[in-house]
């Protein structure tokens, strides 16, 4: 069995946490791989085996079991970009603020290991959306995992978003820009903007408009089967075109086609999380003195 390990730079503090994490694995006679600029990072503030293996991107992960993200949500983010269309389940270990989508605590991690080993577990596939932004070059890895947002480079004024669905005009958004969500996303960006939680396996796509200057303009909800394509203008040249984390400069007016990804993001879930559970947890979700 193979393990491979995803990270970003960290403080001083969380090395106790990596540490851990390494020393379980060994411990369990597994082979380790590590993300090289994880790895140039660590090397000289963590104990290390002598035979552990380095890797640069997904085609290197052909003989990985699990990956397992150590870090925050915004981590385990940043893994949908190593693993690809690869479908190596994946593993957050959080040692961030909320982490809700890196739902396993370092204390938590012998017990998950185990559950690894022993096959206790399922796996939560979660969609992507694919990017087309005109004849703009975007990474070599047009995928979010979140949302996809059309946001004013300049906040002091308004844009306007023209959205349309499989080519049929839908509505023109005032506002300060457009999320584009997918269920994994209901609960980040799109969330803080007003717009609802959907379910996992809910197969939607969310549209959320940010600080719309609309009072009869509200979050909608359609199938992720659907093609969403985008058109943003405003006083600005340019606008952001944001990808989860990473964020393009294009032309205002550039035609933005979404669509679903062909492929999804496993992520491991271990008995006893559930989605629900992690609403409550994360989120305060229905949380009542009456309760």
């Amino acid at each position: 069995m193979k393990f491979a390990i995803f990270g970003k730079k960290f403080e001083p503090e969380q090395a106790v946490s990596v540490s851990k994490l390494i020393d379980a694995l060994v411990r369990r006679g597994v082979t380790l791989t590590i993300y090289r600029e994880f790895y140039s990072f660590i090397v000289t503030q963590v104990a290390l085996p002598a035979n552990i293996e380095i890797f640069e991107s997904h085609k290197d992960l052909n003989d990985v079991t699990f990956l397992i993200s150590i870090g925050g949500d915004g981590t385990l983010l940043a893994t949908a970009e190593i693993i690809r269309d690869t479908k190596i389940p994946v593993l957050g270990v959080n040692t961030g603020r909320l982490g809700f989508l890196s739902n396993v605590a370092i204390d938590e991690i012998e017990e998950s290991l185990e559950a690894l080993i022993n096959e206790r577990f399922s796996i939560d596939y979660r969609t992507l959306i694919a990017v087309q932004a005109g004849d703009t070059l975007l990474d070599d890895f047009p995928y979010a995992l979140n949302e996809v947002a059309l946001v004013n480079k300049d906040r002091s004024t308004m844009m306007t978003v023209q959205a349309y669905v499989n080519d049929r005009f839908m509505c023109t958004y005032w506002a300060d820009g457009l999320i584009v969500a997918t269920p994994t996303g209901s609960t980040a960006y799109s969330l803080s903007c007003g717009g609802p939680i959907t379910m996992p396996d809910s197969n939607t796509i969310l549209l959320t408009p940010i600080a719309p200057h609309n009072l009869n303009v509200r979050p909608f909800v359609i199938s992720n089967s659907n093609k969403v394509n985008l058109r943003a203008e405003g006083r600005n040249a340019e606008c952001l075109l944001t990808m989860d984390s990473r964020s393009f400069v294009i032309p205002c007016g550039t035609a933005v086609e979404l669509t679903r990804a062909p492929f999804e993001l496993g992520l491991v879930q271990l008995e006893g999380q559930n989605f629900f559970n992690t609403i409550r947890h994360k989120l305060g979700w229905g949380l009542d003195k009456r309760n």
